[in-house]
């Protein structure tokens, strides 16, 4: 009996030990469980600290940057409040406004210059500051005076006007760190403007100009410091090296008209007037400067006539297919948008308004003549049809400025062969450009 007790009391304690044992191990196990999540997050928060510390190390240097570029600002700011205190008397505008005064014309710098005067001196919500503006938009052309459009594009904007800024005018990533633009070439072009310019053939001229030349090529929009052309190193496969858009942009112009077309939305007319004749040889082309007045209008919003200018072959092609010229007539709205009118030009008759500026032609390149008594009306260079093809394109010279529409007449108006032969430049039309996607409207 006492053997049997004890028998059983040893298999008590055996069964007792056994479950401890499993209990202590089961334990274990949960502990060791607990121990690598804990580990795991240990180790989560240690990469979370990492990246946090990365992130406020590179915080701190985006705001030294911002210092940086924050300190030449403050110099800016101060300085134009030095400007603005010093002409709030309105001294100085009085007496530029009595200088003034005299001149039937201001030219557009001296147009932007009152303004911005008026500017700092009456705020740019003031009435006579904006009209001022606005006389510049009206007087200026593109070409080499883009600061002065961008200035008065930029008032009108911060006077609470709807301006549609022009690409040109908004500040390169390069400028608003206040650096120099690479592309501040396409300042100094001037393509399409009241006053095109256009180099002759492979051949720089900046060693044969006079002075007199010189400044007369430089108000037509051209910079001798950035000469081109259409062949050899200054052809059109080089005018990207100083002018970036003319490589890189993706609106470029001329283009090869070709289907499919988009049915027109828009509706187009001229209505141009007889002026005094002025034309000139800039090097470029022939082109001929027009007096105000003539208007083509776009869904009946005027864009004033500049000038109309001369490409032999056209620049643009129908089906692959160039005309023996192509005249261009350059437009521009009070936004400052431009718009070209494309005339083709076919071998055929004789053409009597051509011959008329033929018999014009000045005798001197640079230099803009106006021929005593004789009146050219451009309305006598249209097709009596208007039916046309348009795109979204650019000026087909240097700086090759996008944002330009253009209108192509689908009927050519004749020029004899003769007459295309007397035109003083042989070649002077850019390559096709790749459409990239460009819808061409058709009406």
């Amino acid at each position: 009996m006492k053997r049997t007790i004890i028998e059983v009391f040893l298999a008590l304690a055996l069964i007792g030990a056994g479950v401890f044992g499993w209990l202590n191990w089961q334990q274990n196990q949960k502990s060791s469980s607990q121990l690598k999540v804990l580990q795991t997050a240990a180790d989560e928060a240690a990469k979370s600290l990492q990246t946090s510390g990365e992130s406020v190390k590179a915080a701190e240097e985006k705001a030294e940057s911002l210092q940086q570029q924050l300190t030449p600002m403050e110099v800016q700011l101060q300085e134009l409040a030095a400007v603005k205190a010093g002409l709030s008397s309105g001294a100085t505008l009085a007496d530029l406004q009595a200088a003034y005064k005299a001149k039937k014309k201001l030219s557009e710098e001296q147009q932007v210059g009152l303004a911005a005067v008026l500017l700092l001196t009456k705020g740019s919500t003031d009435p006579a500051t904006l009209e001022a503006f606005r006389k510049t938009l009206k007087t200026s052309d593109l070409g080499n005076r883009k600061n002065t459009i961008c200035a008065a594009q930029m008032a009108l904007i911060a006077g609470g006007e709807k301006v549609d800024l022009l690409p040109e005018c908004k500040p390169s990533p390069a400028a608003a760190e206040g650096k120099e633009s690479k592309a501040e070439p396409e300042e100094k072009g001037g393509a399409h403007s009241k006053a095109e310019s256009h180099d002759k053939a492979g051949k720089s001229e900046k060693s044969e100009k006079s002075d007199k030349a010189e400044k007369s090529d430089k108000k037509a929009g051209h910079d001798a410091k950035h000469d081109w052309g259409y062949d050899g190193l200054m052809g059109p496969e080089r005018w990207g090296k100083e002018f970036p858009t003319c490589a890189k942009g993706k609106s470029q112009a001329p283009l090869d008209i070709e289907g499919p077309f988009v049915k027109a939305r828009t509706n187009v007319s001229a209505d141009y007037k007889e002026g005094p004749l002025k034309i000139i040889n800039n090097g470029h082309t022939i082109q001929v400067n027009v007096t105000p007045g003539s208007k083509l209008r776009i869904d009946s919003v005027p864009h004033d006539l500049l000038q109309f200018h001369f490409h032999r072959p056209s620049e643009e092609k129908i089906n692959g297919v160039p005309m023996a010229m192509v005249i261009h007539f350059v437009h521009k709205n009070a936004a400052g948008k431009l718009a070209v009118l494309g005339v083709l030009l076919k071998e055929g008759n004789e053409n009597p308004a051509i011959k008329t500026l033929w018999d014009n032609l000045p005798t001197d390149q640079g230099a803009e003549s106006s021929p005593e008594g004789i009146k050219f009306n451009p309305a006598s260079l249209l097709p009596r049809e208007f039916e046309f093809y348009s795109y979204e394109g650019s000026l087909t010279t240097p700086p090759c400025t996008e944002s330009v529409s253009f209108f192509i007449l689908r009927t050519p108006v004749n020029v004899s062969s003769a007459q295309v032969t007397k035109f003083p430049f042989k070649n002077n039309a850019r390559p096709v450009q790749p459409r990239n996607g460009r819808e061409i409207v058709m009406n």
